[in-house]
């Protein structure tokens, strides 16, 4: 990727307009623009920084070349001109991340659904130790959620559950963990201590606003039901769950976790709007279900992005190469994902330099 110098200059030269109208009186009478601006500034702050390193650093570089022509001075000089020009480069590969475009929805929060794949009851309890993983990750990052649909098994296990993760960059840090994702380990519900191997899938949606896609209600179905959680005279007498379904492609859409019926709705429209829009996002050309499985697989062992192996301590990130693809274990099931989210980003970076 070749760096364009002069859209390097229109970048400074933008950043320090915006600057200066943030601070003229009118801009400080009209809060929405204001904030707009700062957004902006926020926005283009990193990379503004990198410029100017660049600028300083090729006024340094020309005064090192001045100095070259002082016979006392140049083996001084040419020390500073090989330093100067390290430098240099290390802030250019800065520079070209910087203008990789960015995703458009990855300060978004997130929808997140983990399902039991194949495995039966060790499938479910896999998929209690994801979510446990990941509700550890989001209390380390501050991160809140909200739990919109949980089906529980006896031991303690999940068939399945859907949460709202808000923070930001949520979908930025997340989206690497749409997938298969597989555990070998002796169940506890195995007596003759063998390794078994099972699966479990997850999704990871961007939560998206009415204005950014619009639902249209004559395309869907609403339906109230009972809880099916614990017993008790609210679950016997309110039908609070609501199960929205999207006629044309038969999606559906469950959420029973709040008492309000209306909350349930909210929820569950929510939840609808973000898997259209993923849906359109990727210009699926397939009915949902194959869509759906682009993302998650089919639960099968076979289909995974990554491997937990319990025995070895290691988990194995399959979309990463060398000895930079397996992590202890200990570490990432407790919630420490920042190092593996660190290395998921930086093969992608690498991978789009590449193509660029």
């Amino acid at each position: 990727m070749t760096l364009n110098f002069e859209q390097l200059r229109g970048v400074r030269r933008q950043f320090d307009e915006l600057q200066q109208r943030l601070q003229e009186p009118e801009t400080w009478e009209k809060p929405e623009l204001f904030g707009k601006l700062q957004r902006e500034i926020q926005e283009l702050t990193p990379l503004a920084e990198k410029i100017a390193d660049w600028e300083k650093n090729g006024q340094a570089l020309a005064e090192a070349e001045l100095m070259l022509q002082d016979d006392e001075l140049r083996e001084l000089a040419e020390e500073e001109k090989r330093t100067l020009l390290q430098q240099r480069e290390e802030i250019e590969q800065a520079l070209q991340l910087l203008l990789l475009p960015k995703d458009p929805d990855a300060e978004r929060n997130v929808i997140m659904e983990i399902r039991a794949g194949v495995g039966g009851e060790e499938s479910a309890l896999f998929a209690g130790d994801l979510y446990r993983m990941y509700a550890m990750y989001f209390e380390k990052k501050g991160w809140q959620t909200e739990v919109s649909n949980a089906a529980e098994t006896e031991l303690g296990g999940l068939k399945e559950i859907t949460l709202l993760v808000t923070g930001r960059g949520a979908y930025d840090r997340l989206r690497f963990e749409g997938g298969g994702h597989r555990v070998q380990r002796v169940p506890v519900t195995e007596s003759g201590g063998r390794i078994h191997t099972s699966a479990a899938t997850v999704a990871v949606l961007p939560q998206v606003e009415e204005a950014d896609f619009h639902l249209n209600m004559n395309e869907l179905r609403i339906d109230t039901y009972r809880s099916s959680g614990a017993g008790g005279q609210h679950v016997n007498k309110t039908e609070s769950a609501i199960r929205v379904t999207h006629l044309p492609t038969g999606l559906v859409v469950e959420c029973q976790d709040e008492r309000s019926q209306y909350k349930n709705k909210d929820r569950a429209l929510s939840i609808m709007r973000a898997k259209l829009y993923e849906r359109q996002r990727k210009q699926a050309q397939e009915a949902v279900a194959a869509e759906r499985r682009s993302q998650i697989g089919s639960g099968d062992r076979s289909d995974r992005i990554r491997t937990y192996n319990f025995p070895q301590n290691r988990v194995t990130d399959h979309r990463l190469t060398g000895e930079g693809r397996s992590f202890q274990l200990e570490s990432i099931i407790n919630g420490n994902l920042d190092p593996l989210f660190d290395a998921l980003t930086a093969a992608e970076q690498a991978e789009r330099l590449a193509e660029a």
